[in-house]
């Protein structure tokens, strides 16, 4: 269930992306829209977990890419769309369950 999870607490600030020196607070908005979208996006009776590791891997993909600012909103929310329709075990680092 999404509604456990506070966003707020997986958001980037300036000092996060200080790779972009001078555009880190442009980067840290462009960054925080992705990590919103992802919640928003996400049904509400997502498992816990499963939401968890989709934000983490946001912040493993996105966090230090040179490309983050140059990509068309529109494409970073086509990759939203596809890492939701996308999911499955193979992100999981738990144990398959029957």
């Amino acid at each position: 269930m999404k509604s456990l999870i506070d966003i707020h607490v997986v958001l980037a600030t300036p000092a996060d992306m200080d790779v972009w020196e001078d555009r880190a607070e442009e980067a840290t908005d462009r960054f925080n829209d992705l990590l919103f979208m992802l919640y928003d996006r996400a049904d509400d009776n997502i498992a816990v977990h499963t939401l968890e590791q989709m934000l983490q891997k946001v912040w493993e993909i996105w966090h230090q890419d040179p490309h983050l600012l140059d990509i068309d909103p529109q494409d970073l929310s086509d990759w939203v769309d596809h890492l939701l329709s996308s999911w499955d075990d193979a992100f999981s680092d738990e144990p398959e369950q029957f």
